[in-house]
């Protein structure tokens, strides 16, 4: 793999790409919420049974967990931005195919291949790693993680406003139209980076992970529909744990695994994913509950009688105020740190839902309740990809981020089977239909905010950081503070040819003392190289460059600082720092 330091950007990029990656992002997140104001009239509109018409809304959600991590991984071998427009292109082919149809079996292959545009928020975290200098890199990530709640909370209200005058299908084509203006943009602002992961593709790997993600998610997202006690929903549960248990061993044994489960063992990266399950839970509720408050009538005693379009804009804020939060995410977190800031996010969303409990009386509390959730949810979600970017090898960027968005959408996939279990087991039957009740609302809210405190209490067991934080800094000044710092902490120095002149772009490579690649970085213009260590302890140091011949060295780090240069016209020697 190569890879350049988010301080030594590898090409300039401009300040178009972090908006273009943001809207990419959005783009895909309106997938996941684009038929929300249609779910109740799908039956009729497909000419089937409410149970198949389901199925409509749970292939997207299949692909994108299976798409996400795998996409991840693919942008690190081959290009994350070549990877970003293939997601875009699935996505707006997927979105043709639906909107050219009304048959069953016809609309859930469309609706998959939506899906698989998720693995769009990974490959975005991970172009920002890659281009952007440091003191932008904190906020830019932030808007991209956020992007997944933005788009799902602006979705709403036009997709309501369209569905309300408009035949369905206009919004298949909308979505083809605005995915297809992000491939468009992409490919005239977005550089590709030169930073790979080396390796193979771990193709056994990646079909484990997924059959392991259905048959987990399968019976999570239908278990109301069968029955959580079947054989069928305990059947599947129990398939997919064997089925991830003997991956996981599998994976262990790879050389180039699809997931490095020891990475994600880490406690700063399992910490930060168990949170991310209770963030993803805490988010969707929000979006159950309030819009069917909103619509339902006055006449239940309780409904606020709004429109579908009303009831849209209402809870649009949710998502504005999650795009809003990513600089002042980039502000606290430079002074607090990410850890900080994710511990405030979910403070503010168990505020938001325990002052929800007793403001479900009006349209306007409705706002405030989307005002407050969505401040506190930004701040989560802000947070996520900095713990994780500042826990994982350069390499794994794109993986760890797509596995950390993979838990954002189990913890949306569980809150929505048990949000839709409660709602309905408490709902009131009338005239053959079922209407959701207060007490179901309420219950909804009381259980989100249980899942901010189990999510709390994986963030406080977050480590300390032992250096300075990757993702803090908010200006020059500091990000060169940082920088300076961080040079105590690793190897430096130039790469040289045979005459003694500084040779650019070579790529050097730090390996550990198992013969695993500890990182990897490309010389700048002058030569220099910056290459930080995970620990101290024995490494190699590989440099090579187009025209000269390869270099090894070993070198140990004890904590000092020395620069080492590397001469590409000499034999490998060894050099202790």
């Amino acid at each position: 793999m190569t890879h350049t330091p988010t301080d030594q950007p590898t090409r300039r990029a401009s300040g178009a790409v972090v908006p273009v990656l943001a809207f990419a992002g959005i783009v895909v997140a309106v997938m996941q919420t684009l038929l929300v104001p249609v779910i109740k009239d799908l039956p009729q509109l497909l000419d089937t049974a409410p149970s198949n018409a389901t199925w409509v809304l749970t292939s997207t959600l299949l692909s994108g967990a299976v798409a996400t991590p795998i996409m991840g991984r693919l942008g690190d071998l081959y290009g994350k931005r070549r990877l970003l427009i293939l997601s875009l292109a699935v996505m707006v082919v997927g979105a043709l195919v639906s909107a050219l149809t009304s048959d069953l079996l016809t609309m859930i292959a469309g609706r998959t291949l939506q899906g698989f545009a998720m693995g769009a928020i990974p490959l975005g975290i991970g172009l920002m790693r890659d281009m952007l200098p440091r003191e932008k890199l904190g906020s830019a990530m932030a808007l991209m993680s956020s992007s997944i709640g933005v788009g799902g909370g602006l979705a709403l209200p036009l997709a309501a406003l369209i569905a309300q005058h408009a035949d369905w299908h206009a919004l298949f084509y909308g979505a083809a139209g605005i995915g297809a203006l992000a491939i468009a943009l992409t490919l005239l602002v977005v550089p590709e980076s030169p930073a790979r992961a080396e390796g193979t593709f771990d193709v056994l790997g990646a079909i484990g992970l997924s059959v392991g993600l259905v048959l987990f998610l399968l019976p999570i997202t239908k278990g109301s529909d069968w029955g959580w006690s079947s054989g069928t929903t305990l059947g599947l549960f129990a398939a997919s744990a064997v089925v991830l248990l003997l991956w996981g061993v599998m994976e262990l044994r790879v050389k180039a695994p699809l997931v490095d489960l020891r990475t994600t063992a880490r406690p700063a990266v399992l910490f930060t994913n168990l949170a991310s399950i209770m963030v993803g839970v805490s988010f969707y509720v929000v979006s159950l509950v309030l819009p069917q408050l909103l619509q339902l009538p006055k006449a239940t005693g309780y409904g606020l009688g709004q429109s579908m379009v009303v009831a849209g804009l209402l809870v649009a804020p949710l998502g504005l105020t999650m795009m809003f939060t990513a600089p002042v995410y980039a502000r606290l977190s430079a002074k607090y740190g990410p850890k900080f800031t994710l511990i405030l996010g979910m403070l503010i969303i168990a505020i938001g839902y325990g002052a929800g409990l007793g403001l479900m009386s009006a349209a306007w509390q409705s706002l405030v309740i989307a005002v407050v959730l969505g401040a506190g949810i930004g701040l989560a979600y802000s947070s996520l990809p900095a713990l994780i970017v500042g826990a994982v090898p350069a390499s794994e960027t794109g993986a760890a981020n797509g596995l950390n968005t993979l838990m954002r959408s189990i913890g949306t996939s569980v809150s929505s089977a048990v949000i839709g279990m409660v709602l309905a087991n408490t709902a009131n039957n009338v005239g053959g239909v079922a209407i959701p009740t207060m007490h179901g609302f309420r219950l909804s809210f009381l259980i989100a905010t249980g899942a901010v405190a189990v999510g709390l209490l994986m963030a406080l067991f977050l480590p300390k950081p032992n250096r300075a934080p990757q993702l803090r800094a908010s200006s020059e000044e500091e990000a060169g503070i940082e920088r300076a710092d961080e040079v105590l902490r690793g190897f430096r120095g130039r790469v040289l040819d045979s005459a003694g002149t500084p040779v650019p772009r070579a790529k050097v490579t730090l390996i550990d003392r198992r013969g695993r690649q500890a990182g990897a970085t490309l010389s700048g213009d002058d030569g220099t190289y910056v290459l930080t260590v995970p620990a101290q302890g024995a490494y190699v140091l590989a440099a090579r460059a187009t025209g000269h011949g390869p270099l090894a060295s070993s070198a140990t780090h004890a904590g000092d600082d020395r620069a080492i240069d590397l001469d590409l016209a000499l034999p490998g020697e060894t050099v202790t720092a």
